[in-house]
């Protein structure tokens, strides 16, 4: 009596991830509009879509994600001599590659042509090739409940309703874990990263203006600008999947691990979007406006601009500097023109700070992955760096000049003095980028570096003693 094979579903089974969704990122990423004209022309045909989207992008195979459990069990089959086979509604020519890069039988059931290899069609195919309970088979969705009726031995990967249901069937089922948590979901909006939008209270303290009113619209306008910016952490995320699993510490995202479905990123883009863009509306036409324009730029990075070399520094430090205009439009308070050419250049030097540190920090003298940049390029970035620097002190100087300056601060010397603490902040910060002495992200580690806070601390609080607001709020003045 020959030994039953074993049979695997793909997607969201053997892997931890869906080769379709994959198939389309990676499109986006190197070719939008063809991936845009052929999600739309071939929306109402899977086998056709599939097909045309391969054709775009080819799949790194030997990356993607496998289920631990999975995995365990087709070792466990193999060593008891039976077949592992790969049934798929994913094309075939990402399904081969993936079978041979772990050793599994030849004999592969995809997608092809015509054919959506996909519940019942799936299920006939299965008949047909070992009859009726001639196999064992393990899906994780109830698309695949066709298959499981026919199966031996049904194996379940994280559908607890599905086993419950063939269970009373008289159905031998065993269950594998799988499926996603809320705490995976709510780590790919990268909390931590909100942090930066406590730039948008910028304007509030260049204006002294601390009323309940200024603060509260700048806080709903941090809760908007949050929600806009996870959206597009979310789909950088699903634009970076290959770039990610080649890197040392963004293999662990929970979209480049598995650990969240693409199809629920997709979801949690849709609904942080909405909520961003709905409260822009309610705060102030130009808030909004700003939001829409940062969500914009924002996603022409993901596709394309972070790729380009010194382009995608300047346009990170437009993104933070749209971060300060932001606040200006959520609570109505002027910004000088000079605080924003004082704020650019700083943004500019952290940008070139960024990738020194990716630069120190990789094991190799590649370029980094999905961006230009290789070792080389660290003397060109420094140099960058401390002209952003400069030019950001000079602008701060100037300032201290202007009539907004002369009527806000009493003491114009000790703005000069604020400089100094400034200063040591911005080149601390260039020259542990240097040394690859911090966090990938240099605004993340600004607000966790305790000195680098004492130093900002500093130069704040010689900006208020010299316009008299520590007398005011001790109510001495």
């Amino acid at each position: 009596m020959s030994v039953k094979p074993l049979v695997l579903d793909v997607d969201g089974t053997f892997l931890r991830t869906d080769m379709l969704f994959e198939c389309f990122w990676a499109g986006l990423g190197r070719d939008p509009w063809a991936t845009l004209r052929a999600s739309f022309s071939h929306f109402t045909d899977p086998a056709a879509l599939k097909t045309a989207l391969a054709e775009i992008t080819p799949l790194r195979t030997d990356l993607l994600p496998v289920s631990e459990p999975v995995r365990d069990l087709a070792n466990r089959a193999l060593e008891e001599g039976r077949e592992v086979v790969l049934a798929s509604a994913s094309h075939i020519s990402q399904v081969k590659p993936l079978a041979e890069h772990h050793e599994l039988s030849e004999r592969v059931l995809a997608t092809q042509g015509m054919s959506n290899l996909r519940g019942y069609a799936k299920a006939d195919a299965l008949v047909e090739l070992y009859g009726e309970g001639g196999f064992d088979y393990a899906g994780n969705a109830p698309v695949d409940m066709a298959i499981w009726k026919q199966a031996d031995v049904a194996y379940v990967v994280g559908d607890e309703k599905s086993a419950g249901e063939l269970r009373d069937m008289g159905k031998e089922v065993r269950e594998l874990p799988g499926g996603w948590t809320a705490k995976s979901l709510i780590k790919s909006f990268r909390p931590h990263q909100w942090v930066k939008n406590i730039l948008l209270f910028l304007p509030l303290i260049a204006a002294h203006d601390f009323s309940f009113g200024t603060i509260f619209l700048a806080l709903l306008g941090i809760v908007s600008f949050s929600a806009a910016a996870s959206s597009i952490y979310l789909v950088n995320d699903l634009l970076d999947l290959e770039a990610d699993r080649l890197h040392v510490k963004k293999c662990k995202r929970p979209f480049a691990s598995g650990a969240v479905p693409i199809q629920v990123g997709m979801a949690a883009f849709v609904g942080l979007a909405a909520l961003a863009l709905g409260l822009a509306a309610i705060l102030a036409p130009a808030f909004l406006g700003v939001v829409a324009f940062y969500m914009l730029l924002s996603l022409a990075y993901s596709l394309k601009l972070k790729r380009m070399r010194w382009v995608d520094i300047a346009v990170l430090a437009s993104l933070y500097t749209l971060r300060v205009v932001a606040g200006a439009a959520a609570t109505g308070i002027y910004v000088s023109g000079y605080l924003l050419v004082f704020i650019f250049p700083v943004f500019l030097a952290l940008g070139c700070v960024k990738r020194l540190t990716e630069l120190t920090l990789a094991t190799s003298d590649d370029r980094l992955p999905g961006r230009g940049y290789g070792r080389p390029d660290r003397p060109d970035l420094l140099n960058v760096a401390g002209l952003g620097v400069v030019a950001s002190l000079v602008a701060f100087f100037l300032y201290s000049f202007t009539d907004q300056a002369i009527e806000l601060y009493k003491t114009q010397w000790l703005i000069w003095v604020a400089e100094l603490p400034m200063a040591w902040w911005m080149i601390r910060m260039v020259r542990l980028g240097w040394y690859g002495k911090q966090d990938y992200d240099p605004i993340v580690f600004a607000m966790k570096d305790k000195r680098g806070i004492g130093l900002m601390l500093m130069s704040i609080s010689i900006m208020f003693y010299a316009a008299g607001l520590w007398h005011n709020l001790m109510g001495l003045g």
